[in-house]
């Protein structure tokens, strides 16, 4: 019968065969959930995963990944796993050592020069440090980050924010500024206890059997105010059209002037009134006394 996938050989005797060549190496062993972890002394690290590579039947010959974890409550606080497959028999095995800030983990890259970038990025985001490594800087950080982002005791919104400015026209650094304390944040909703009623919370109060559900509130019709605005405009002309404007234009003066008397046209015009009374037309039907003449 064909497989889809390679055949995973039982991890049946490996603890056993791991512990007969590797001796006083082991500090622990555990088998659960299919995954076999071997706790070796630091110093040892290299050494043991050596053996396990190079040793027949268990030929452990790819370095997978590189992982920290960190306890703070611990005196060694960091852990340091080393993942490894074996090609030839497709199982995988844990390496793990214990280790504190100051003290260093030989490296592996001797063995497998990929282990290079992955004990970078346990450097930089844990702040373990592998004796042996000749390229141990940051990987993930930017350039002067202070502090490692996975440690326990690392704020979760870091000390410094990032960003471009305008006015400078590069990348400036600047302590984080939260816009609200979460500490004080009221996480209460309308259904986990508050102090207040909603409309409709009296329906959850218990009612005897055949109890008259309560009237409704009368509504009041809102009250208005009128907008008075800025009140009425004085001396202000009517609307009105341009062809309005352009058919009565100068009538209005025109009337207003012709009603003025005499005296107030000559006064307005620079004249001077005398006692010669104006010419009468030479008309036998105009009088002075007429209404044409006037």
């Amino acid at each position: 019968m064909a497989y889809s996938a390679p055949k995973t050989a039982s991890n049946s005797g490996v603890i056993e065969s791991a512990q007969a060549v590797l001796g006083d190496l082991i500090v622990e062993t555990k088998d659960q959930a299919d995954e076999i972890t071997l706790t070796v002394r630091r110093e040892g690290v290299a050494d043991a995963c050596r053996i396990l590579r190079d040793t027949p039947g268990l030929e452990y010959h790819m370095l997978v990944e590189i992982a920290g974890v960190d306890y703070p409550e611990r005196p060694e606080r960091f852990e340091v796993n080393y993942h490894l497959l074996s090609m030839t028999m497709n199982r995988r095995i844990r390496i793990k050592v214990m280790t504190d800030e100051r003290t260093p983990v030989p490296t592996v890259t001797t063995l497998w020069p990929v282990a290079n970038w992955l004990e970078r990025e346990v450097f930089d985001l844990y702040g373990v440090t592998f004796a042996g490594n000749s390229d141990l800087r940051r990987i993930l950080t930017d350039y002067g980050f202070e502090g490692h982002p996975l440690r326990k005791d690392f704020p979760l919104t870091g000390f410094t924010e990032m960003r471009y400015s305008e006015t400078e026209k590069r990348v400036v650094y600047e302590p984080v500024e939260l816009a609200q304390d979460f500490r004080a944040f009221d996480f209460l909703t309308p259904w986990n206890g508050p102090e207040y009623r909603l409309p409709g919370d009296e329906k959850a109060e218990p009612q005897a059997a055949g109890a008259p559900s309560s009237a409704p509130a009368k509504a009041e019709a809102p009250k208005v105010t009128p907008a008075t605005g800025a009140g009425e405009r004085k001396d202000d002309k009517p609307y009105t059209t341009d062809h309005e404007d352009r058919k009565t234009a100068g009538v209005r003066e025109a009337q207003a002037e012709a009603r003025k008397p005499n005296e107030d046209k000559a006064a307005q015009h620079g004249g001077v009134k005398t006692d010669i009374d104006e010419p009468v037309p030479d008309s036998p039907n105009v009088t002075r006394d007429s209404g044409e003449a006037q």
